[in-house]
């Protein structure tokens, strides 16, 4: 994005933004300035140290982060780790208790084998010899936090991606605040948390894409303030296959992506961490058990489900009050 300024009328106030790559994708941060809040300069500098620290930590497409150094090791070891990531595995093992064992963060060796993780080759249905071995290195029971330390007794890998935008984001706005910015959006690989009101006071609007492979067509526009908003859609990372479709989205339990009609799902959370993993948990699920997943927890969300027509949508009641921008 193009750093720019748009100056308020008489009242020293701005808009300030900038962005750039990260996580093999992009970030991108908005603010109003006020006269007495540090330069643009020393924001991004923050913002920046932030991403590069999560990059480095949480990165599976890094053979030197923290967490793919631990994906290396065999079966029965142990790594001290930053606290960031042991926070991280505390929330994937809640969300895991949560979903029945769906979502999972060990699924990494089944993503490669199917074509779509970091290590993967052909995208393409493997054997079921394949598919048996490689579910014996799939788990969260094979993990356990000792103390510092992140144990494994099976070889299993680690992937933060349905979780590790979301923590970035929530530090950046963390610091964001410390910084007396309070009037933001931030967001990081489509993973964003808006807080405030624009320079000219209207609120921060977030465009919710509709799931087409064939260009980017907003869906519905909702005001955010305060809160952390993610969409996870299967609609764009898939292959077919015997005219069967095959998605990146992968229920641990059976081993394989998931095959029911949701399309995508867009959670609001006052964090961005959850947000991140609770739309992963609900598209697993699926649109009956994400459903009634998001009733029971009054977690909001907005349902896009295919249909023989086209897209259906359904929303439930926490979304459309806090998609008004409303923070009671």
């Amino acid at each position: 994005m193009l750093a720019g300024v748009l100056a308020a009328c008489g009242n020293g106030d701005s808009m300030e933004s900038f962005g750039g790559r990260t996580m093999g994708s992009t970030y991108s941060i908005k603010y109003v300035r006020h006269a007495n809040l540090p330069v643009p300069a020393q924001v991004r500098s923050e913002v920046e140290k932030i991403l590069a620290e999560v990059d480095k930590q949480m990165s599976t497409y890094r053979s030197d982060s923290d967490i793919s150094r631990f994906n290396e090791l065999p079966a029965d070891r142990c790594q001290t780790m930053p606290a960031s990531i042991l926070e991280l595995i505390r929330v994937g093992e809640q969300l895991s208790q949560q979903s029945e064992g769906s979502y999972d963060l060990t699924v990494e060796p089944l993503m490669n084998l199917w074509g779509f993780g970091p290590q993967g080759r052909e995208e393409k249905v493997p054997s079921d010899a394949a598919l048996t071995e490689v579910r014996q290195r799939v788990g969260r029971q094979h993990l356990h936090i000792d103390g510092h330390q992140l144990c494994k007794d099976a070889a299993v890998e680690v992937d933060f991606n349905s979780i590790a935008a979301g923590y970035a984001v929530d530090t950046i706005a963390a610091k964001l605040e410390a910084m007396g910015i309070h009037n933001y959006l931030a967001e990081a690989t489509g993973e964003l948390k808006a807080a405030g009101k624009k320079l000219d006071g209207s609120p921060w609007k977030i465009a919710l894409e509709e799931p087409r492979d064939d260009q980017q067509v907003a869906q519905r526009v909702i005001n955010v303030d305060g809160y952390g908003v993610s969409t996870s859609g299967d609609y764009r990372n898939y292959f077919k296959q015997d005219g069967r479709r095959f998605s990146h989205t992968f229920d641990a339990r059976t081993g394989a992506p998931v095959s029911h009609a949701l399309a995508s799902v867009t959670v609001i959370h006052p964090s961005a961490l959850m947000a991140d993993g609770l739309s992963t948990l609900l598209l697993i699920l699926g649109p009956e058990r994400g459903w009634d997943y998001a009733e029971t927890h009054n977690i909001g969300a907005f349902f896009v489900i295919r249909a023989d027509t086209g897209f259906v949508t359904r929303t439930n009641q926490a979304f459309e009050r806090l998609s008004s921008g409303k923070t009671e």
